[in-house]
């Protein structure tokens, strides 16, 4: 009886132990994957520094050197669009409507079309390539697509089955390693990404936000984004910038949002006969296009523009036409269909918008810089939460709340006005069709 007892005692405490390892395997590969956001975040964001000075070195260093652009810059577009099409499909643009429309579709192939783990290789190496090229982008967006795509293997790996939330996760621990901007990671999965406030995934996004903070900060150490500033309105004309920054800035945002989803339809219909090779002529014709602007701006307007935004946020007046010589540059870049977001450059573009308006109104170039910022890039997205959250983690004006909060209200009603539609949410359903169309046409074959 004894050796029963004890060898009944053994078998109990062997099946606690492997269910205690059953449950706790999927927290283990979660904490894992929001960890490697933010490890993987980093280092993006060091290739991409390494990318913009490299073509900036090579640009800069001889007589004749700044008219390189007109080689390097088309034939790095028409490469990027070229890898894109054939190796990384579905990588192309910005990475946030992919990530949206995975969580609208149910299939896990359609969903593994556009979140996987070689797409976020492809979408690292094209983003680097297009810095590389001079190309008028971002990685924060693609950011966003690489941290979905990782906790979506996750879930898989892990065998969970809260595929939406985990999509929600990555979006969020994305954006919050990328930018250093851990509450605009919440806000801008409960706001952009899934547009309602869901409970149930409230938990994983911000343990996933937490963990690929964490490891972000191991690596890079606590910063802003753009420094640290203390401007605040101090006169009524610096008020009034309120007013001009929010309506004007959204008005710009409405329009480049409200373009970018026309002449994306126009664009597409034009390529389908022959996509590889009307794409790829498309992007070589953007990216000489891109950098005649760059050499006519004197290369201001090549890169994420973010020393640009920086100098202005620090009170140096921006040339009165830079924000849109800028705008058109990032325009050009989206719409030539290669890898990269507009979150850096948006940002660029509204420093530049309150800049221009500070100069003509005599107001604080720094307080103008920030108030633009939260203006038009509240009217592209159309997400005055984020903005207004974002903006404030990246400067660290807390003296500003209250105006940088107006702006982005202001912004976002303005751009509501005249664009009806979100450009994020435009731009994810025609990955949402395209996945539809994809499995009517295999539903013949399977069946």
């Amino acid at each position: 009886m004894p050796v029963f007892h004890r060898k009944s005692r053994l078998l109990r405490r062997s099946r606690v132990l492997w269910g205690s390892f059953s449950l706790w395997r999927p927290r283990l590969i979660f904490w894992f994957g929001a960890f490697a956001i933010g490890i993987i975040s980093v280092g993006f964001a060091r290739l991409a520094d390494l990318a913009q000075r490299g073509f900036a070195g090579v640009t800069t260093s001889g007589q004749w050197s700044f008219l390189l652009p007109l080689v390097i810059t088309p034939l790095g577009f028409m490469l990027s669009a070229y890898f894109a099409a054939t190796f990384f499909p579905n990588a192309q643009g910005s990475g946030i409507p992919q990530a949206i429309a995975a969580r609208h579709l149910r299939d896990p192939e359609d969903r593994t079309r556009l979140l996987s783990l070689r797409l976020v290789v492809g979408k690292i190496v094209l983003t680097v390539l297009g810095l590389a090229s001079g190309a008028s982008i971002g990685r924060e967006g693609p950011t966003v697509q690489v941290g979905a795509s990782i906790m979506l293997a996750v879930a898989r790996f892990g065998g969970m089955a809260q595929a939406r939330g985990l999509i929600l996760a990555g979006s969020a621990a994305g954006i919050a390693a990328a930018f250093n901007t851990p509450l605009a990671g919440i806000v801008f999965a409960i706001e952009e990404m899934s547009r309602t406030y869901e409970s149930r995934a409230n938990g994983l996004v911000l343990t996933a936000v937490i963990l690929s903070g964490l490891a972000a900060l191991g690596l890079a150490g606590s910063y802003n984004y753009f420094g640290s500033t203390a401007v605040a309105p101090t006169s009524v004309r610096d008020w009034e910038l309120v007013l001009v920054c929010g309506i004007g800035g959204g008005a710009l945002g409405a329009a480049f949002s409200g373009l970018a989803l026309h002449l994306g339809q126009h664009v597409r219909r034009w390529a389908h006969p022959q996509p590889l090779s009307r794409m790829v002529m498309l992007a070589a014709a953007c990216g000489l296009a891109v950098a005649v602007i760059g050499v006519l701006s004197g290369g201001m307007t090549f890169g994420t523009g973010y020393d640009q935004a920086k100098g202005a946020v620090e009170g140096n007046p921006l040339p009165l036409l830079y924000f849109l010589e800028k705008l058109l540059a990032g325009f050009l870049s989206m719409i030539s269909g290669i890898p990269g977001g507009i979150f850096a450059p948006s940002l660029s573009v509204g420093a530049g918008f309150g800049s221009m308006i500070g100069q003509i109104m005599g107001s604080s170039i720094a307080l103008a810089a920030i108030l633009g910022m939260a203006g038009y890039f509240s009217g592209v997205v159309q997400a005055p939460m984020t903005a207004f959250v974002i903006i404030l983690e990246m400067t660290g004006d807390h003296q500003a709340v209250i105006p940088i909060m107006a702006v982005s209200m202001i912004g976002y009603i303005t751009s509501r006005i005249l664009s009806r539609e979100p450009l994020y949410h435009g731009l994810s359903r025609v990955f949402i069709a395209a996945a539809i169309r994809a499995r009517r046409a295999r539903e013949p074959v399977e069946s």
